[in-house]
């Protein structure tokens, strides 16, 4: 970085002011992504667990269909 600025406090406390900003800024940025995350890995594991209830109903369905189909034949 070319700077005509001499070097200086005050320079030096706008440089680390400035960096201050950008890491608080990644570090919501960050806060938000991982929300995210967390919340589409919950999801996730909802929709396994709701697909696992649904094999098993339609086990059991499957079951007293052909239950019903043994006692008529």
């Amino acid at each position: 970085m070319e700077t005509t600025e001499p070097l200086d406090l005050n320079f030096l406390a706008r440089q680390l002011q400035r960096l201050t900003t950008d890491v608080a800024s990644l570090r919501d940025d960050m806060q938000v992504l991982t929300s995210i995350v967390l919340r589409q890995d919950g999801t996730l594991t909802a929709l396994l667990q709701e697909t696992r209830a649904t094999h098993s109903q339609i086990q059991r369905m499957n079951e007293r269909l052909r239950a019903v189909e043994t006692t008529r034949s």
